[in-house]
């Protein structure tokens, strides 16, 4: 029997990792196409119309990172990159440029599926909803109040807006460049310290156990994520 879950499309040269996640993937229930160039990749999802799409950095023809822009220009498919690059600046382009995640390889299947199917959550989200829920916390957008297991918990105003920006990017890595200039604004882009000490803050407000936070999780050098 044919899969008719969602649609995904691998974008890598590499023969080898395209047919062991075409396998994968497949055997998960998800509709697979691969390509092996950016220029590849940018006509098949306007043909192919998928829910998300795996990208290589290293193409042949493109710089992945050019093809997220070019993408982002007419389309919100979550895009993650899939990248032997580790050097946090690769992945704080690759998100800042409009990617959802970044996983580098070698990569653990059960990893890459967790990655999916929160980046799918997060574009099913993406018409926001009046009460976001995550386990024991909820975020009502309309009244601005935020609730652990139904207690109201006090935020100040910028506090608020950091977690309201991580919750409609759930699951998303937020850089931190982006949150400072989402929060505070463009001149406020480089006070990586001044952002940690909110999240500090806002971790002992919402974490049962702030040293091992289950809601903000920490992305090393890069920035933050809700889940």
């Amino acid at each position: 029997m044919e899969n008719t879950g969602p649609r995904i499309l691998i974008i890598d040269d590499e023969t080898q990792i395209r047919r062991f996640l075409r396998v994968a993937l497949t055997s998960h229930g998800y509709v697979v196409k691969d390509v092996g160039t950016g220029k590849e990749g940018l006509d098949a999802i306007a043909m192919f119309s998928p829910a998300l799409v795996i990208l290589d950095l290293g193409l042949p023809d493109i710089d992945g990172i050019d093809v997220v822009r070019q993408l982002r220009e007419w389309s919100k498919v979550p895009v993650i990159i899939l990248s032997v690059k580790e050097q946090e600046t690769d992945k704080i382009t690759a998100l800042d440029s409009g990617a959802d995640d970044y996983v580098t390889k070698p990569f653990a299947m059960g990893e890459l599926l967790a990655r999916i199917r929160a980046a799918m959550r997060h574009i099913a989200g993406d018409e926001e909803q009046p009460i976001l829920h995550f386990a024991d916390l909820s975020i009502d957008l309309v009244h601005r109040r935020i609730s652990i297991d139904d207690h109201e918990i006090k935020l100040t105003q910028t506090e608020y807006e950091i977690v309201r920006n991580l919750a409609i990017n759930a699951g998303k890595v937020m850089t931190h460049r982006s949150l400072l200039r989402t929060v505070w604004g463009p001149s406020y882009e480089k006070e990586v310290q001044y952002l940690r000490v909110y999240i500090g803050q806002i971790r002992r407000k919402l974490e049962h156990d702030p040293s091992r936070p289950k809601h903000i999780i920490t992305e090393p050098g890069v920035g933050y994520r809700l889940l």
